[in-house]
Order: C-alpha cells, then structure tokens, then sequence
C-alpha cells in the first residue's frame, strides 16, 4: 500500500487524484501546475511558470521526506516547444550534476492553460 502524499504548501489537487505518493523508498509526485500557493494565481512567463511548477514539486518532495537533489526522473510537459530554452534556464538551477533523468514533450493544452506542468519521482 503506498502512503498519499498532502501538503498545505504546494497547490491543492483540481482533480481525482493526490498531490504525490510514496511507494517503498520511492516518491511519485503528480503534475505540477505553476500555481503560487500563496496567491493561488498562475504567473504569466514561462520563467516563472517554471519556478513556480519547480517549487510545488520540491514542497511534495519535502513533505514526503525527500527533496531535489535526489529526483531520479522528471516529465516536463511545455505548452510551447519555443519556451524550451527559457525553461531549462530556470530548471537548470534547481538541479546539479548529475542531473535526473527527463522527458520534455509539447501538448496541445495544460489545465487552466499553463505554460508548463511538471511531475517527478525521487528517492525518499
């Protein structure tokens, strides 16, 4: 049985699912929409959809007992692929060598029209 992740400091889930889960030594974080917590809005550049994505998965990642820098695999999921080089920009300073693993793919459409999601698994 895996142990359901719930943090007041991340965005709370707009759907049937969990904010992150862990299962034996591994977190499995959802989706994470550049939502500020604080204000509960959604910022406008991608460089800050991207560090506000990046910070709801670190605050999922500490509640379950892990953090950044032992993500093994990322999924970025771009609105546009012309934002790519401005995201790894700001990606690229919440991770060091050697970094995670990831996948980068360009949809049609996030939730509430964001620029980027983001979702993780790390080590616990």
């Amino acid at each position: 049985m895996s142990d359901i992740i719930k943090t007041d400091k991340a965005p709370a889930a707009i759907g049937p699912y969990s904010q992150g889960t862990v299962l034996g030594g591994l977190v499995f974080t959802s989706g994470q929409l550049p939502i500020v917590v604080e204000t509960g809005t959604m910022p406008d550049t991608i460089e800050e959809q991207a560090k506000a994505s990046l910070e709801n998965v670190k605050a999922i990642l500490e509640a379950a007992g892990s953090s950044m820098n032992k993500v093994l695999k990322t999924t970025v999921f771009l609105s546009d692929m012309n934002n790519f080089a401005a995201f790894n920009a700001v990606y690229s300073t919440y991770f060091a060598e050697p970094f995670p693993a990831r996948s980068c793919v360009q949809v049609a459409r996030l939730p509430k029209d964001a620029l980027v999601e983001i979702e993780a698994i790390a080590e616990r």
